[in-house]
């Protein structure tokens, strides 16, 4: 998440202060270009780490703050929600067996990790989004406590000026509103880094981006969210969503969302990315910066363009320029921020190969990429892949092709080309790009997890479907095979799961009946869905009354049978007792059995959210 001592820019003099600064480093990094100070002709890779935390019994944990104290280690920094981590990868160029000792470097500081988790009665998770968070963690008392957390989501909201709304349609529709940034804390991903050569930054990073949706195709891992399945990488419609600032009104306005995949290809040099996510993307948060970056460079220093840094990393790109100082020499990267977390290393390290591949060993043909594709293709193509998954048929130098054909048959030989001609040691080769064509001819993360999702939401509840999906998740990542080698877990409730509060039991499928409905349409439709409670709603969508077919028939007896005209608001039980999804199974049943209740509306925020019944007991 970058810096962490920062504030919002809500006061004049600061915005001034920051907005020369960041002028500054923009003529500077110019500058730095133009006279060849950046450093040309070497390769490195690194990586960020995200992973979840949850409980014991698989649903997220609060403990970060207190874990990372514990592991008490300098790769390891906090994120925004409490239920998560990030490990900071050491830098290592790009030779021999690179790859291996980076996967060496992230299993140890992981096994780390799990130890002191393990000490607090925690697990670590590697997903791109983890099943079993519900709405409920999704709260201000799960953000981390942190000054820039805390200025991010208040610029965040003010800027929206009302709720954030989110509203994803895949398979199943998620349609909710949130009144803070925390929706994307459910976005866990392992980001990877390549440092490019200033002179070849434009056309690698035009390259990066059209490779993008094939890429990210064989990459999936994020298709639930909420118990609801979506995108096959719902991460990209979630984290755009979630931190989306822009409002609406009556006029067409051109607005740029600060999750972007970008609008056209980069012309001129690095700088000019730079230049446009200032033009674009006002300044939010800021520091105060004591150091003259000119007066720096002026006395041949190497300045860290602080401002520019602190800008860039409020402007989430897919795939993000970056400008960073390593060993006392500044140099550019590519910062790969769309594939997910998991689901094992060695899928992550395959991803990472398979990555880094293709733009070192980009074929001559693909130089200038921006005559031979139209960005409005590349762009669609990686909001389809997203939607759709490997299956998907995209545009590709102007002709038709399936995703999977084009990884098998021109995009595997480029990596396996490129990874060779930087001196990548062949086993490492071999073994990661084998992993990427395992998932080509078998599956990719995010089928297996709908498959799974399915195949147990045919015999559990909802919630026990997830908890079960999560648990699977987290045991196969122990035996460390591949997601295309992962059996489907079994469709039987564990022994440990225990439902705690009642929207891990409610029915969240809800048919609901106008008040002024006629009486005989809602016995009806009970007769036809095999139902025994309707809740009422009036024209605004409120909750006025239940229905349940026990009180139907005493009323019947008592009331003129002839009379045919009633409506529902003459029969219904009006003002029902509700409760909370938040409130304890117990307390619930004794709310049920002290009222002699059969069910009970659950109401979230003024909103029916659910229904419980004496038979979900």
């Amino acid at each position: 998440m970058g810096d962490l001592h920062i504030n919002s820019i809500d006061l004049k003099q600061h915005r001034s202060s920051f907005t020369r600064h960041l002028l500054e480093d923009l003529q500077a990094l110019e500058r730095m270009l133009s006279e060849g100070l950046i450093e040309e002709g070497v390769r490195r890779i690194g990586a960020e780490q995200e992973f979840c935390l949850t409980k014991s019994d698989f649903r997220p944990s609060l403990k970060a703050p207190e874990i990372l104290k514990a592991i008490d280690d300098p790769h390891f920094t906090t994120e925004l929600a409490k239920f998560n981590l990030e490990i900071n990868l050491d830098p290592l160029p790009l030779e021999g067996d690179c790859f291996s000792r980076m996967e060496e470097q992230l299993y140890l500081y992981l096994q780390h990790a799990r130890n002191i988790a393990q000490q607090h009665d925690n697990k670590i998770i590697l997903t791109g989004i983890l099943p079993s968070i519900t709405k409920k963690e999704l709260v201000m008392d799960y953000m981390t406590p942190n000054p820039r957390y805390w200025a991010l989501n208040k610029v965040m909201s003010d800027r929206k000026g009302g709720h954030f709304d989110l509203h994803i349609m895949g398979v199943d529709e998620l349609s909710v509103q949130h009144d803070s940034v925390l929706f994307e804390a459910c976005n866990t991903s392992f980001q990877m880094h390549l440092q490019i050569s200033p002179s070849d930054f434009v056309q690698s990073y035009n390259w990066a981006q059209a490779i993008t949706a094939p890429l990210m195709g064989i990459c999936t891992n994020s298709p639930l969210l909420l118990g609801k399945e979506l995108w096959h990488e719902t991460r990209i419609a979630l984290f755009r969503q979630s931190i989306d600032t822009r409002t609406s009104s009556m006029a067409v306005k051109n607005q740029h969302a600060r999750v972007t995949f970008g609008n056209d290809w980069v012309r001129g040099n690095a700088a000019s990315l730079f230049q446009e996510d200032i033009s674009n993307y006002p300044i939010i948060l800021g520091k105060e910066i004591s150091e003259d970056t000119l007066d720096i460079l002026n006395k041949g220093g190497t300045p860290k363009l602080k401002a520019l840094s602190l800008h860039n990393g409020t402007i989430y790109r897919w795939n993000r320029p970056c400008y960073g100082v390593n060993e006392g020499k500044t140099h550019l990267r590519i910062e790969n921020r769309y594939i997910p977390s998991g689901p094992t290393v060695l899928d992550e390290m395959a991803n990472f190969a398979f990555w880094v591949g293709l733009m070192v060993g980009r074929p001559k043909l693909y130089d200038n990429i921006a005559e031979r594709m139209d960005f409005r293709d590349v762009k669609a193509n990686f909001t389809k892949t997203a939607r759709y998954g490997i299956d998907t048929t995209i545009l590709w130098m102007d002709k038709a092709i399936n995703c999977r054909e084009l990884i098998e048959k021109e995009l595997l030989p480029i990596a396996y080309q490129g990874l060779e001609s930087m001196g990548v040691a062949p086993e490492d080769i071999q073994r990661l790009l084998q992993v990427v064509e395992g998932r080509t001819s078998l599956h990719t993360a995010s089928q297996w997890m709908v498959k799974s999702y399915r195949h147990l939401g045919d015999t559990l509840p909802t919630d026990a479907a997830l908890i079960t999906l999560t648990k699977s998740i987290h045991d196969n990542q122990q035996t460390g095979l591949p997601i295309h080698q992962w059996p489907l877990p079994l469709a039987e409730t564990m022994e440990e799961y225990q439902p705690k509060r009642v929207s891990h039991l409610m029915s969240t499928e809800l048919l609901t009946v106008n008040e002024y409905d006629l009486l005989d349409m809602a016995m009806e439709i009970m007769r036809w869905k095999n139902i025994r409670h309707l809740p009422v709603e009036n024209h605004k969508g409120e909750l006025v009354g239940l229905l349940s077919s026990r009180h139907i028939e005493k009323v019947l007896t008592t009331k003129n049978t002839q009379d045919a005209a009633w409506n529902i608001c003459d029969i219904m039980e009006k003002d029902p007792i509700t409760i909370s999804p938040d409130t304890l199974l117990p307390e619930a049943r004794k709310v049920m059995q002290q009222n002699g209740f059969s069910c009970l509306p659950v109401v979230k925020d003024g909103q029916l959210v659910g229904i419980i019944t004496e038979k979900d007991f």
